[in-house]
Protein backbone atom coordinates (compact mmCIF):
# COMPACT_ATOMS: atom_id res chain seq x y z
CA UNK A 1 0.00 0.00 0.00
CA UNK A 2 0.59 3.68 -0.85
CA UNK A 3 0.40 6.64 1.20
CA UNK A 4 -1.34 7.75 -1.37
CA UNK A 5 -3.91 5.02 -0.78
CA UNK A 6 -4.97 6.45 2.71
CA UNK A 7 -8.07 8.01 3.60
CA UNK A 8 -7.27 11.16 5.46
CA UNK A 9 -7.06 12.41 8.22
CA UNK A 10 -4.40 9.60 9.31
CA UNK A 11 -1.62 9.14 10.80
CA UNK A 12 1.99 8.44 9.57
CA UNK A 13 5.29 7.14 11.53
CA UNK A 14 8.43 7.61 9.59
CA UNK A 15 10.00 4.62 10.55
CA UNK A 16 13.73 5.86 9.56
CA UNK A 17 12.95 9.11 11.87
CA UNK A 18 11.59 7.02 14.66
CA UNK A 19 14.36 4.56 14.91
CA UNK A 20 16.93 7.36 15.01
CA UNK A 21 15.03 8.58 17.52
CA UNK A 22 15.20 5.37 19.34
CA UNK A 23 18.82 5.09 18.40
CA UNK A 24 19.74 9.12 19.88
CA UNK A 25 18.08 8.52 23.25
CA UNK A 26 19.33 5.25 24.01
CA UNK A 27 23.02 5.88 23.46
CA UNK A 28 22.91 8.22 26.29
CA UNK A 29 19.83 6.20 28.33
CA UNK A 30 20.50 2.47 27.75
CA UNK A 31 18.38 -0.32 28.85
CA UNK A 32 16.34 0.52 31.96
CA UNK A 33 18.29 3.86 32.33
CA UNK A 34 15.12 4.87 30.05
CA UNK A 35 11.80 4.28 31.28
CA UNK A 36 9.53 5.08 28.31
CA UNK A 37 6.24 6.83 28.48
CA UNK A 38 3.90 4.84 26.33
CA UNK A 39 1.17 7.73 26.77
CA UNK A 40 2.79 9.83 24.38
CA UNK A 41 1.89 7.14 21.16
CA UNK A 42 -0.58 4.20 23.20
CA UNK A 43 0.54 1.53 21.01
CA UNK A 44 2.02 -1.69 22.29
CA UNK A 45 3.15 -2.68 18.95
CA UNK A 46 5.74 0.86 19.40
CA UNK A 47 6.38 -0.41 22.78
CA UNK A 48 7.87 -3.64 21.11
CA UNK A 49 10.51 -2.02 19.10
CA UNK A 50 11.69 0.05 22.48
CA UNK A 51 11.70 -3.66 23.93
CA UNK A 52 14.02 -4.87 21.16
CA UNK A 53 16.06 -1.85 21.81
CA UNK A 54 16.80 -3.21 24.90
CA UNK A 55 14.32 -1.04 26.86
CA UNK A 56 11.92 -3.27 28.76
CA UNK A 57 10.28 -1.25 31.88
CA UNK A 58 7.79 1.38 30.45
CA UNK A 59 5.68 4.25 32.23
CA UNK A 60 1.86 4.44 32.11
CA UNK A 61 -0.45 7.66 32.59
CA UNK A 62 -3.47 5.54 33.35
CA UNK A 63 -4.38 1.89 34.92
CA UNK A 64 -5.64 1.13 31.33
CA UNK A 65 -2.21 1.58 29.80
CA UNK A 66 -1.43 -1.09 32.52
CA UNK A 67 -3.60 -3.43 31.80
CA UNK A 68 -3.02 -3.24 28.12
CA UNK A 69 0.50 -3.37 28.28
CA UNK A 70 0.45 -6.41 31.08
CA UNK A 71 -1.96 -7.87 28.50
CA UNK A 72 0.69 -7.67 25.76
CA UNK A 73 3.30 -9.45 27.37
CA UNK A 74 5.37 -6.06 28.38
CA UNK A 75 5.06 -6.26 32.00
CA UNK A 76 8.37 -6.54 32.83
CA UNK A 77 8.38 -3.33 34.85
CA UNK A 78 5.27 -0.88 34.78
CA UNK A 79 4.90 2.42 36.12
CA UNK A 80 1.47 4.22 36.87
CA UNK A 81 3.02 7.68 37.45
CA UNK A 82 -0.44 9.21 38.17
CA UNK A 83 -2.34 9.24 41.73
CA UNK A 84 -4.95 7.04 41.53
CA UNK A 85 -7.71 7.63 44.67
CA UNK A 86 -10.30 4.93 43.09
CA UNK A 87 -9.80 1.60 44.97
CA UNK A 88 -11.77 -0.32 42.80
CA UNK A 89 -9.70 1.03 39.06
CA UNK A 90 -6.88 0.03 40.95
CA UNK A 91 -8.05 -3.47 42.46
CA UNK A 92 -9.38 -4.12 38.91
CA UNK A 93 -5.89 -3.02 37.23
CA UNK A 94 -3.96 -5.39 39.69
CA UNK A 95 -6.45 -8.27 39.26
CA UNK A 96 -5.73 -7.99 35.27
CA UNK A 97 -2.39 -7.51 35.44
CA UNK A 98 -0.86 -10.81 37.25
CA UNK A 99 2.37 -12.05 36.38
CA UNK A 100 3.55 -8.42 35.82
CA UNK A 101 5.73 -5.94 38.44
CA UNK A 102 3.48 -2.82 38.66
CA UNK A 103 4.78 0.45 40.93
CA UNK A 104 2.25 3.36 41.63
CA UNK A 105 2.93 6.50 42.37
CA UNK A 106 1.49 8.39 45.94
CA UNK A 107 1.45 11.97 46.89
CA UNK A 108 -0.89 11.79 50.27
CA UNK A 109 -2.66 9.61 52.72
CA UNK A 110 -5.41 9.22 50.70
CA UNK A 111 -3.04 7.87 47.66
CA UNK A 112 -1.45 5.54 49.98
CA UNK A 113 -4.51 4.02 51.79
CA UNK A 114 -5.99 3.21 48.20
CA UNK A 115 -2.97 1.69 47.11
CA UNK A 116 -2.58 -0.57 49.86
CA UNK A 117 -6.63 -1.84 49.72
CA UNK A 118 -6.76 -2.50 46.26
CA UNK A 119 -3.30 -4.81 46.25
CA UNK A 120 -0.76 -3.03 45.57
CA UNK A 121 2.40 -3.98 46.58
CA UNK A 122 5.10 -1.62 45.23
CA UNK A 123 4.97 2.24 45.38
CA UNK A 124 7.18 5.54 44.62
CA UNK A 125 6.75 8.71 46.55
CA UNK A 126 5.72 11.41 43.87
CA UNK A 127 7.63 14.66 45.34
CA UNK A 128 6.53 18.25 44.17
CA UNK A 129 9.77 19.67 42.64
CA UNK A 130 7.81 22.70 41.15
CA UNK A 131 5.38 21.77 38.66
CA UNK A 132 1.91 22.78 40.24
CA UNK A 133 0.29 19.35 39.70
CA UNK A 134 0.56 16.08 41.56
CA UNK A 135 3.31 15.60 44.22
CA UNK A 136 3.63 15.97 47.94
CA UNK A 137 5.36 18.48 49.82
CA UNK A 138 9.41 17.49 49.97
CA UNK A 139 9.66 18.11 53.60
CA UNK A 140 6.17 15.47 53.41
CA UNK A 141 8.00 12.57 51.83
CA UNK A 142 9.60 10.65 54.21
CA UNK A 143 6.21 10.47 56.30
CA UNK A 144 3.99 9.23 53.93
CA UNK A 145 6.96 6.37 52.99
CA UNK A 146 7.06 5.66 56.77
CA UNK A 147 3.01 5.51 56.29
CA UNK A 148 3.16 3.20 53.15
CA UNK A 149 6.08 0.49 54.64
CA UNK A 150 2.95 0.68 57.97
CA UNK A 151 0.74 0.04 55.30
CA UNK A 152 2.78 -3.17 53.90
CA UNK A 153 3.68 -1.90 50.70
CA UNK A 154 7.46 -1.70 49.73
CA UNK A 155 8.69 1.72 48.81
CA UNK A 156 11.01 1.15 45.69
CA UNK A 157 12.11 5.67 46.15
CA UNK A 158 10.83 8.65 44.86
CA UNK A 159 9.57 10.24 41.41
CA UNK A 160 9.52 13.69 40.57
CA UNK A 161 8.41 15.84 36.99
CA UNK A 162 9.84 18.49 36.53
CA UNK A 163 7.45 19.25 33.54
CA UNK A 164 7.56 23.39 33.77
CA UNK A 165 11.26 23.09 32.88
CA UNK A 166 10.68 21.35 29.25
CA UNK A 167 10.22 23.91 27.17
CA UNK A 168 12.64 27.14 26.26
CA UNK A 169 13.26 28.48 29.53
CA UNK A 170 15.97 30.71 30.73
CA UNK A 171 18.66 29.28 32.93
CA UNK A 172 17.31 25.68 32.23
CA UNK A 173 20.48 23.54 33.13
CA UNK A 174 19.96 25.50 36.29
CA UNK A 175 16.67 25.44 37.59
CA UNK A 176 16.47 21.65 36.60
CA UNK A 177 19.75 20.99 38.45
CA UNK A 178 17.70 22.63 41.47
CA UNK A 179 14.64 20.84 40.97
CA UNK A 180 16.67 17.75 40.87
CA UNK A 181 18.28 18.72 44.56
CA UNK A 182 15.33 18.79 46.03
CA UNK A 183 14.35 14.97 44.44
CA UNK A 184 18.15 13.92 45.74
CA UNK A 185 17.09 15.51 48.93
CA UNK A 186 13.66 13.64 49.29
CA UNK A 187 15.16 10.78 48.06
CA UNK A 188 18.03 10.53 50.69
CA UNK A 189 14.76 10.50 53.34
CA UNK A 190 12.35 8.16 51.49
CA UNK A 191 15.26 5.65 51.06
CA UNK A 192 14.69 3.22 47.92
CA UNK A 193 16.75 2.72 44.51
CA UNK A 194 14.68 4.71 41.72
CA UNK A 195 14.62 7.79 41.73
CA UNK A 196 12.49 8.71 38.50
CA UNK A 197 11.85 11.46 36.93
CA UNK A 198 12.37 13.52 33.60
CA UNK A 199 11.47 14.04 30.13
CA UNK A 200 12.32 14.78 26.96
CA UNK A 201 12.61 18.31 27.06
CA UNK A 202 15.21 17.66 30.16
CA UNK A 203 16.68 14.26 28.49
CA UNK A 204 20.37 15.84 28.01
CA UNK A 205 20.35 18.16 31.11
CA UNK A 206 18.50 15.75 34.33
CA UNK A 207 21.69 14.24 35.53
CA UNK A 208 20.20 13.17 38.96
CA UNK A 209 17.51 10.31 38.50
CA UNK A 210 17.80 6.49 38.06
CA UNK A 211 15.66 6.43 35.10
CA UNK A 212 14.27 8.76 32.57
CA UNK A 213 10.68 9.08 31.93
CA UNK A 214 11.00 10.14 28.52
CA UNK A 215 7.90 9.00 25.26
CA UNK A 216 7.64 12.08 23.11
CA UNK A 217 10.94 11.63 21.81
CA UNK A 218 10.12 8.74 19.99
CA UNK A 219 7.46 10.86 17.63
CA UNK A 220 8.26 14.06 18.16
CA UNK A 221 6.11 16.70 17.84
CA UNK A 222 6.62 20.88 16.78
CA UNK A 223 6.75 21.94 20.53
CA UNK A 224 9.58 19.60 21.36
CA UNK A 225 11.46 20.13 18.17
CA UNK A 226 11.97 23.58 19.27
CA UNK A 227 14.12 22.52 22.44
CA UNK A 228 15.71 19.03 21.21
CA UNK A 229 17.80 17.41 18.56
CA UNK A 230 15.17 14.69 17.73
CA UNK A 231 13.67 14.14 14.32
CA UNK A 232 10.18 14.52 13.32
CA UNK A 233 8.46 10.96 13.06
CA UNK A 234 4.92 11.62 13.43
CA UNK A 235 2.97 13.36 10.56
CA UNK A 236 -0.68 14.06 9.92
CA UNK A 237 -1.53 13.31 6.46
CA UNK A 238 -4.53 16.00 4.94
CA UNK A 239 -6.32 16.74 1.92
CA UNK A 240 -6.72 19.83 0.41
CA UNK A 241 -10.28 19.90 -0.09
CA UNK A 242 -10.35 23.82 -0.89
CA UNK A 243 -8.52 26.53 -2.61
CA UNK A 244 -9.61 29.91 -2.32
CA UNK A 245 -6.63 32.03 -4.36
CA UNK A 246 -8.72 35.12 -4.36
CA UNK A 247 -8.89 35.10 -0.70
CA UNK A 248 -5.47 33.79 -0.19
CA UNK A 249 -6.11 31.00 2.14
CA UNK A 250 -6.21 26.91 1.32
CA UNK A 251 -8.25 24.32 3.26
CA UNK A 252 -7.68 20.83 4.27
CA UNK A 253 -9.17 18.03 5.89
CA UNK A 254 -7.50 17.28 9.39
CA UNK A 255 -8.70 19.71 12.31
CA UNK A 256 -9.94 19.63 15.61
CA UNK A 257 -10.99 16.26 16.44
CA UNK A 258 -7.45 14.65 14.30
CA UNK A 259 -4.79 16.89 16.09
CA UNK A 260 -4.75 18.75 19.79
CA UNK A 261 -3.98 22.68 19.81
CA UNK A 262 -2.90 22.82 23.20
CA UNK A 263 0.50 23.18 22.14
CA UNK A 264 -0.14 25.48 18.91
CA UNK A 265 -0.98 24.69 15.69
CA UNK A 266 0.10 22.23 13.30
CA UNK A 267 3.05 22.70 11.65
CA UNK A 268 2.83 22.99 7.55
CA UNK A 269 6.22 23.16 5.56
CA UNK A 270 5.63 26.00 2.95
CA UNK A 271 2.52 27.40 4.41
CA UNK A 272 1.05 29.79 7.25
CA UNK A 273 -1.54 27.71 9.36
CA UNK A 274 -4.40 30.49 9.95
CA UNK A 275 -6.60 28.28 12.39
CA UNK A 276 -8.21 24.88 12.76
CA UNK A 277 -11.66 24.58 12.93
CA UNK A 278 -13.59 21.27 13.90
CA UNK A 279 -12.79 19.43 10.17
CA UNK A 280 -10.89 22.06 8.92
CA UNK A 281 -7.42 23.62 8.59
CA UNK A 282 -6.88 27.06 7.22
CA UNK A 283 -3.98 27.56 5.50
CA UNK A 284 -2.20 30.24 3.37
CA UNK A 285 1.24 29.35 1.04
CA UNK A 286 4.66 31.48 1.60
CA UNK A 287 4.80 31.80 -1.78
CA UNK A 288 2.91 32.66 -4.89
CA UNK A 289 4.22 29.43 -6.09
CA UNK A 290 3.20 27.66 -3.56
CA UNK A 291 -0.38 27.14 -3.96
CA UNK A 292 -1.70 23.30 -3.24
CA UNK A 293 -4.40 22.58 -5.84
CA UNK A 294 -7.79 20.81 -4.61
CA UNK A 295 -6.91 16.96 -4.18
CA UNK A 296 -3.12 17.41 -2.81
CA UNK A 297 -1.52 15.73 -0.06
CA UNK A 298 -0.26 17.32 2.94
CA UNK A 299 1.73 15.90 6.09
CA UNK A 300 1.64 18.42 9.01
CA UNK A 301 3.31 18.04 12.05
CA UNK A 302 1.22 18.41 15.21
CA UNK A 303 2.50 20.56 17.83
CA UNK A 304 1.69 18.27 20.83
CA UNK A 305 2.10 14.22 19.79
CA UNK A 306 0.21 12.79 23.25
CA UNK A 307 -3.11 13.96 22.58
CA UNK A 308 -3.22 13.92 18.81
CA UNK A 309 -2.37 10.24 19.16
CA UNK A 310 -5.38 9.51 21.60
CA UNK A 311 -7.56 10.89 18.84
CA UNK A 312 -6.64 8.10 16.22
CA UNK A 313 -7.19 4.42 15.61
CA UNK A 314 -4.15 2.91 14.08
CA UNK A 315 -0.78 4.84 13.39
CA UNK A 316 0.43 3.86 9.48
CA UNK A 317 3.99 3.28 9.45
CA UNK A 318 5.76 4.53 6.37
CA UNK A 319 9.34 4.52 4.16
CA UNK A 320 8.72 7.55 1.81
CA UNK A 321 5.87 7.12 0.02
CA UNK A 322 5.38 3.33 1.46
CA UNK A 323 2.96 2.27 4.05
CA UNK A 324 5.12 -1.07 5.43
CA UNK A 325 2.79 -1.54 8.34
CA UNK A 326 -0.14 -0.46 10.30
CA UNK A 327 0.12 -0.14 14.30
CA UNK A 328 -3.39 -0.16 16.23
CA UNK A 329 -3.37 2.45 18.75
CA UNK A 330 -4.55 0.12 21.47
CA UNK A 331 -3.44 1.77 24.73
CA UNK A 332 -6.48 4.39 24.00
CA UNK A 333 -9.41 4.96 26.36
CA UNK A 334 -10.07 4.44 30.09
CA UNK A 335 -11.44 1.05 30.68
CA UNK A 336 -9.23 -1.02 32.65
CA UNK A 337 -11.26 -4.14 32.14
CA UNK A 338 -9.77 -5.41 29.22
CA UNK A 339 -9.26 -9.18 27.79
Amino acid sequence: MHVADLPTPALLVDADALAANVATMGATWPGRALRPHVKAFKSTALARELVAAGHDAFCCATPAEMVGMAAAGLGADLLLANEVVDRRVLATMVGATLGSRLTVAVDSDETVDAAAAAGVREVLVDVNVGLPRCGCAPADAARLAERARGAGLEVRGVMGYEGHLMGDVDAKAERVAEAMAILAAAQAEVGGDVVSGGGTGTWDLNRTVTELQAGSYTLMDADYAKVTPFRPALHLLATVVSVNRAGGWAVADVGLKSTSLDHGNPVLDGHRVWFCSDEHTTFAPDRETAWPAVGDRLRLQPGHVDPTVALHEVLHVVRGDEVIDTWPVDLRGWDVRRG
